[in-house]
């Protein structure tokens, strides 16, 4: 009797397939196999083409194969430019508000007022004149209150002391030229006017961090330089700038050139400014160009 065949047997039974010529009946090729191999073999081939398949259509081919692929590129490139519409805007507005902060430093528009008393010998009290009740006072220093705001005193003009911490600080000089304007806080001159030589560099007069270096209408541009014990330097109407915000620049670096860019400019020159603890002080006092 012929003996049964079984499937582990059949798997793998050799066979030999041969390719002849059709005229001469000559081999071209032959092939060993066994049906275990051929059908790993198609196994296989199914596994890598339905992947490679499935990568196509995520991918390359999602926009024809996938009719939601449209609202969801369209959705995720919503959802980037929404985020970076978010971030401008409050990126704009910190850089506006610091702005104009500055600018009311730079013009002397402070809120507070505060006043220094030495109340004892081992303390020293603020007090925050806007927060004093006017009807309370006794009519003597609701006199004295009136007269003392018809006055031409202000913040601006009115420097208690004579900056003895700055007069232990080196300033480099920003430039070397003549002044043409000096320092009048009453015609509103918070600062004093060089006249140098034409695109003559601008150098920092003390080590600092820029902390504003952009174009005005009325200044042009304009570098400001925050230094220690909230001391600031402010260089205007300058034909260009070197340095940008939040650089540090050492005493004496070069930051800008020299020029007449701005509305309220009548030639070639520096407006320079010191502001010290907010309040405007006479550069010349400090010093020398």
């Amino acid at each position: 009797m012929k003996a049964r065949k079984t499937l582990s047997s059949w798997l793998v039974n050799r066979y030999l397939l041969i390719i002849r010529n059709e005229e001469n009946f000559a081999e071209k090729s032959t092939f060993s196999f066994t049906y275990a191999k051929v059908i790993l073999l198609t196994v296989t081939v199914f596994i890598v083409l339905m992947a490679l398949s499935l990568l196509l259509v995520k991918t390359l081919l999602a926009q024809w194969f996938d009719p939601r692929h449209a609202q969801i590129e369209a959705n995720k490139n919503l959802y980037e430019l929404t985020l970076k519409v978010d971030s401008l805007a409050q990126e704009v507005e910190e850089k506006d508000r610091f702005i104009k902060n500055f600018q009311r430093v730079l013009s002397g528009d402070t809120i507070e007022v505060y006043q220094e008393y030495d109340m004892t010998a081992t303390a020293n009290k603020r007090i925050n004149t806007e927060n004093i009740d006017v009807t309370k006072l006794s009519p003597i220093d609701s006199q004295f209150r009136q007269e003392f705001e018809q006055t031409d005193l202000s913040l601006l003009n009115f420097t208690p002391g004579t900056h003895h911490e700055l007069q232990e600080v080196f300033f480099f000089s920003p430039i070397s030229g003549f002044v043409s304007a000096p320092y009048n806080v009453k015609d509103g001159h918070f600062g004093v006017d060089i006249v140098a030589k034409k695109n003559e560099p601008v150098k920092s007069v003390a080590d600092g961090t820029v902390i504003m270096s952009s174009w005005t209408q009325d200044s042009g541009y304009v570098i400001a330089i925050q230094h220690r014990g909230n001391l600031i330097s402010v260089y205007k109407h300058n034909a260009e700038l070197l340095k940008k915000v939040g650089s540090f620049v050492n005493a004496g670096e070069i930051i800008a050139i020299i020029g007449n860019t701005g509305d309220l400019t009548d030639g070639p020159h520096l407006h320079f400014e010191l502001w010290n603890n907010g309040n405007s002080v006479n550069p010349e006092e400090f010093v020398t160009f």
